[in-house]
């Protein structure tokens, strides 16, 4: 175990390393405007302070031109001068964003002289930093999540229990494994694919875990996930969500730990510490701080000495020596009033979360001081299969018995660094494989129309899920259509470029990524169709595997949301266009090779699905012949 954990560590040190590289050749090579390009700087913004939020300042950033960016909601920010060196002297955190403004909460108000400023998407090692430490003191909880991997344990069937659920709508599959879970000792397995009610499925299990007085603790490694399942449990237990504040939803504030110390009994105490706390430092600015220029060598003491026999020494006037001595006599107030704080909040914080049944957290944020020497009877994780061991280990360190939801069918976390890859391999993926007796699928899909949830289902699934909401179209949603393309009834379309002019790939000079330009007008052209005939431009998305292709059709303005396969996880469309990029002659396909690629763009289509693709380079692949096949078989094949 102790070479394993080695492992791991080394693994998390060159995936860090890697992203620190990647932050800061970018910040050193890059101009502003190159970095603005890539969406991960924005430039040109005038600062404005807008309030102040449980003790931390929000400042307006805008400007007139629209802002196109990568950052956002909950990321970490650095604060510069528009002209000059970018340093991290001004981190924040993000909290809004639109289109010609965004929001940043920092610690401290920023100096006068940053009028036109940029801001920056930072890398912050901290969650590096927490999976190392957490690491190397590795509790005993968290030796056995490891040793369900490393060796081969013999775990009994688990055995139903009866439960009389909250929620009376719930499905078979999603009864027995919640059924499965309570009734596990050590761990289970929820194995929840697109739109099967996964969440759904948490949230009845915790409940039921708190009806039988267990302390639980959430977590996942996204706020939007964590925030999700407080958004339903928060009306029904006594709860606390973990977390800098600016990266909670903003409707959930009054579920953070920073709200609820203020709400709290003891909440009075604090704040009148905290106002002579502030008074003092005010107090303190008006004398002199003992600097070496006047302190020449005397310690605090023989300067408080000094000052009460009212005598003076080596050539320091003794109005100094008095203004040092007040100086210090208020600064030694200042760290004891301080100490009394820290004490009291932790007091305070310590309380709340005796005092709440469920505690949210992200993975990251569960390694915090606050949360230390707390066990959980039952860790909770969402996006399980999205999570590396290093991070899931932290809030598995913290319970007795853990459930893990997750689907390894589709994207796993993504790792930077090509030495690291094998964090990539989720804690969730093992198990599954290892015990899968431990493991229970959800079955019903309530997303998709079946038709276009039949190829997937196959290809993925081994035919295991049912449809429960059938041939749903369009037409439900009042729209018509006029052609092959948008008419409701065609649910799934492949658009063939094989035989068309200018169909091949193209790269940017310095670039690893692909565009092809013939499928980005097709793109286009099928949207403003849309558009003209009135569908909602929210119902529509475009999804393409490469990033120079995202910027492309980004370019052409459409008012439509358009991602990469990797930022559209999670989420559904009612209309999704895919646009497969490759095309060349070598027939090679890069990482399209990678099926969960594949899965994950067909599943986010609710009512229709429209893909564009070169068959004549696709098609080297087994499973994307059979993908076009079946569209050729059971849906709409344009050339």
């Amino acid at each position: 175990m102790k070479k394993y954990i080695e492992k791991l560590i080394k693994l998390v040190q060159l995936e860090r390393n890697e992203e620190i590289k990647k932050m800061e050749w970018e910040i050193k090579n890059l101009s502003g405007f190159e970095r603005e390009k890539k969406g991960r700087a924005i430039l040109n913004l005038k600062p404005k302070v807008i309030g102040e939020e449980l003790g931390l300042y929000l400042i307006k950033f805008g400007r007139s031109k629209i802002i196109e960016t990568e950052i956002n909601v909950g990321d970490e920010v650095l604060i510069n001068k528009n002209k000059g060196k970018v340093r991290d002297d001004f981190k924040g955190v993000v909290v809004e964003k639109g289109s010609r403004f965004i929001v940043v909460s920092l610690d401290k108000l920023l100096p006068k002289s940053f009028k036109e400023v940029r801001i920056d998407l930072y890398a912050s090692d901290v969650t590096y930093k927490r999976q190392i430490d957490n690491l190397k003191n590795l509790s005993e909880n968290g030796k056995k999540v490891l040793s369900y991997i490393l060796k081969d344990i013999k775990f009994d069937d688990i055995k139903k229990i009866d439960f009389k659920p909250f929620d009376k709508n719930l499905n078979y599959s999603q009864k027995l494994s919640i059924s499965k879970a309570l009734s596990s000792k050590n761990f289970f397995l929820i194995h929840g694919p697109f739109g099967t009610g996964k969440t759904r499925t948490l949230v009845e299990y915790i409940l039921q875990e708190v009806k039988r007085g267990k302390k639980v603790l959430v977590s996942a490694d996204s706020n939007m996930a964590v925030d999700n399942l407080v958004e339903r449990l928060s009306e029904k237990v006594s709860h606390v969500r973990i977390g800098h504040p600016s990266r909670v939803s903003k409707k959930l504030l009054s579920s953070t730990l920073l709200f609820k110390i203020e709400k709290h009994k003891r909440y009075k105490e604090l704040y009148k510490l905290k106002e002579e706390f502030s008074n003092l430092i005010e107090k303190r600015e008006k004398f002199q701080k003992p600097i070496q220029k006047w302190r020449r060598g005397l310690s605090d003491e023989q300067i408080l000495k000094l000052s009460k026999e009212g005598k003076t020494t080596r050539g320091i006037p003794l109005k100094m020596i008095n203004a040092m001595a007040e100086w210090i006599t208020l600064n030694n107030k200042i760290e004891k009033i301080k100490e009394e704080m820290e004490k009291l909040e932790e007091e305070i914080s310590k309380d709340i979360i005796e005092n709440s049944s469920v505690v949210f957290s992200t993975n990251s944020s569960s390694y915090s001081e606050i949360l230390k020497g707390f066990e959980f009877d039952v860790v909770v994780i969402d996006e399980a299969a999205q999570t590396t061991i290093p991070s899931v280990l932290i809030p598995l360190s913290k319970g007795k018995k853990f459930v893990l939801a997750g689907d390894h069918k589709q994207l796993p976390p993504t790792i930077i660094s090509e030495k690291a890859k094998e964090l990539s391999i989720t804690l969730f993926e093992i198990l599954v494989d290892k015990y899968p007796h431990m493991k229970e699928l959800l079955n019903i899909q309530y997303r998709m129309n079946e038709k276009i949830m039949e190829f997937p289902n196959k290809e993925f699934y081994n035919g295991k899920l049912k449809s429960g909401i059938g041939n749903i179209t369009l037409k439900d949603l009042g729209f018509e259509g006029s052609d092959e393309i948008t008419k409701p009834e065609n649910t799934i379309i492949f658009i063939d470029t094989k035989s068309r002019k200018n169909k091949t790939e193209n790269q940017k000079k310095d670039s690893t990524s692909y565009f092809n330009e013939l499928e980005a007008n097709i793109v286009k052209d099928i949207v403003e169709k849309f558009l003209k005939l009135g569908l909602n431009r929210e119902y529509i998305g475009v999804i393409t595997p490469y990033d120079d292709q995202v910027d492309l059709i980004k370019s052409f303005n459409l008012g439509v949301e358009v991602n990469t396969v990797d930022g559209f996880q999670g989420r559904e469309k009612e209309v999704i266009i895919i646009s497969f990029v490759r095309s060349n002659q070598r027939k090679e396909l890069g990482f399209l090779t990678d099926l969960r690629r594949l899965n994950v763009s067909i599943t986010r289509a609710k009512r229709k699905l429209i893909c564009i693709g070169d068959s004549s380079t696709l098609e080297n692949h087994p499973t994307y012949k059979k993908f076009i096949e079946f569209v050729k078989n059971k849906g709409v094949y344009l050339v």
